[in-house]
C-alpha cells in the first residue's frame, strides 16, 4: 500500500519522463537552430538585375592561385548563380566586372549580453485533480478527485542578465559590380550595385564563414538595402542558402 497522500510509483514515474523529454526536446531544437548573424550593406542602381554575365577580378591578399582564393570564388560564383547570373565565356563580352574582397579584421572588445536562467527549489507536495474514472450506468462519464504527489524539483522562475567581455573579428565578404568598359577620361566605369556582408564574433575561420557571408549576399545582390539589416542564417539547414552555396564547391572547400 502506498502511503496516505502519496500517488503510486508510476505517477511519479511518469511526470518525471514527461519532464526528461521535454528537455530533450529543448535540448535538439537549440542543436538544430544554430544561426549567424549577418550585416548586409547593399546598393543598386535601377535595372541592375538587367546585367547577368560577369567576370570576376579578385582583389583579396594572396596569391590569386591560392586556395583560399579559389573556395570564395567558388562561393561567390554560387551565389551569383543563385541570382540567375553566370560567368562569361568570353570575359571581354562579360555585362559586369564583379569586384571581390573578403578578409577578416583586428581583433577588438566588446561587451556582450549574456542570460542565464534563475531557478527556485519547490519543495515535493500534493495536488487535488479531478480526473475521469469511467462511466455509469447510464454511460455518463465519472470523475474522481484524486490526490497527485508532485517530487521536489527546481523550477525556471526568471532570467539574469550580465555583460562580458569578448574579443571579436568582423568578418566580412564584399561585393561590387560595375559596367565591363575600359576607365574613360572622367573616371572608372560606372558601378552598378555592391554588397557588403559582415559578421561579427569570436570565430577566426575563413573557410568556415565564406560560404556563409556568400550565402547572405544572395538575396541582395542587384538591389537597394536602404541602409544596414541583419540577415539570420542557418548554416546548418539542409535546405537553406548555405547549402545551395556549398553544392557549387567541392568537399576540400567546405571543410
Amino acid at each position: 500500500m502506498n502511503p496516505p497522500g502519496n500517488p503510486p510509483a508510476a505517477r511519479i514515474v511518469t511526470f518525471w519522463m514527461k519532464s526528461v523529454a521535454a528537455l530533450g526536446a529543448l535540448l535538439l531544437l537549440a542543436s538544430c537552430a544554430h544561426t549567424v548573424n549577418v550585416t548586409v550593406d547593399s546598393l543598386a542602381k535601377p535595372n541592375a538585375a538587367d546585367a547577368v554575365s560577369y567576370r570576376i577580378v579578385n582583389h583579396a591578399p594572396g596569391e590569386p592561385d591560392s586556395l583560399r582564393n579559389q573556395e570564395a570564388e567558388k562561393a561567390v560564383k554560387r551565389a551569383l548563380a543563385g541570382k540567375g547570373m553566370y560567368e562569361a565565356p568570353d570575359p571581354a563580352r562579360a555585362d559586369l566586372v564583379v569586384n571581390l574582397d573578403y578578409g577578416i579584421s583586428e581583433p577588438r572588445v566588446v561587451d556582450v549580453e549574456r542570460t542565464e536562467p534563475v531557478y527556485q527549489f519547490i519543495p515535493g507536495y500534493t495536488r487535488t485533480e479531478i480526473v475521469a474514472v469511467g462511466k455509469d450506468a447510464a454511460g455518463r462519464i465519472v470523475y474522481q478527485a484524486q490526490e497527485v504527489y508532485i517530487p521536489a524539483h527546481q523550477e525556471m522562475v526568471g532570467e539574469r542578465r550580465f555583460f562580458v567581455k569578448e574579443v571579436v573579428y568582423d568578418k566580412y565578404l564584399r561585393l561590387s559590380a560595375r559596367e565591363n568598359k575600359p576607365a574613360t577620361d572622367t573616371g572608372q566605369a560606372q558601378e552598378i550595385w555592391a554588397v557588403d556582408a559582415t559578421s561579427e564574433g569570436e570565430g577566426t575561420n575563413l573557410r568556415k564563414y565564406i560560404p556563409i557571408l556568400a550565402a547572405a549576399t544572395i538575396e541582395n545582390i542587384g538591389k537597394d538595402s536602404k541602409g544596414l539589416k541583419t540577415v539570420r542564417i542557418k548554416d546548418k539547414d539542409e535546405n537553406g542558402p548555405v547549402a545551395f552555396v556549398k553544392e557549387g564547391m567541392t568537399p576540400a572547400d567546405t571543410k
